[in-house]
């Protein structure tokens, strides 16, 4: 029987430890001890950039908000045109070291396409900083926007937070974001930030009974103040 082999680990700065860890050609990747993402499970993070992408009536410039085993990034660079460009912020750097270095195979080493983008950093820094600029935003951040692992992602999920990811959309932009569970509080934050709200329910791997959700959202020209 093969037993599970841990790569390596690295801890950021809140303390939580992420370990890479390899069970046969499965691959995971454990935040304090409890798995996060894994390449048995990855058809939500797949229709994350399906969903997103066919709502855009323009995708010239994306943003995927965390990098995980590369499987939505993979998704948009297989959608989006030649001359696309597609920006990949990831906040642990050890993840985007773990895609070069271990997990590349699993999706064709997106990070090797000129297309690609990677910014080693804060992905609320990025869309609060770039006002109108993305035509998608693809977020699979944490567990979504329920059961966070990471406290400091609550700052993305709240009022404040989508009304940035509003405004980093050009008009008629695409937000897009995953998450384990459903949340009405969340869709009610999306409609009082300036979107036109949709939500769906994909299965997390395919044939299976367990699912995801997808938030989509529609940005409007223009959203209370």
């Amino acid at each position: 029987m093969l037993k599970s082999e841990i790569i390596d680990t690295t801890t950021v700065p809140d303390g939580c430890e992420f370990q890479l860890v390899q069970h046969g050609d499965d691959w995971t990747v454990r935040v304090g001890g409890r798995m996060l993402m894994s390449s048995r499970m990855h058809n939500s993070e797949e229709e994350l950039a399906e969903y997103g992408l066919a709502r855009a009536p323009v995708a010239k410039h994306v943003l995927v908000g965390g990098l995980g085993l590369g499987f939505t990034v993979r998704a948009v660079l297989n959608r989006v045109a030649p001359d696309a460009k597609v920006t990949v912020a990831e906040l642990v750097p050890k993840l985007v070291t773990w895609n070069r270095e271990h997990l590349g195979h699993l999706n064709d080493h997106p990070l090797d396409d000129p297309r690609c983008e990677v910014i080693v950093g804060d992905v609320f820094e990025v869309i609060r900083k770039t006002p109108a600029t993305f035509n998608v935003m693809l977020l699979d951040i944490d567990n979504g926007a329920v059961a966070l692992s990471h406290p400091q992602n609550q700052r993305l999920y709240g009022w404040r937070g989508v009304r940035a990811c509003h405004d980093a959309l050009t008009p008629g932009g695409i937000f897009a974001l995953w998450s384990a569970a459903p949340s009405p509080r969340f869709e009610r934050r999306m409609a009082d930030a300036g979107f036109e709200v949709e939500v769906v329910r994909v299965s997390a791997r395919k044939g299976s009974r367990a699912s995801h959700v997808l938030f989509l959202g529609k940005a409007k020209a223009s959203a209370t103040p």
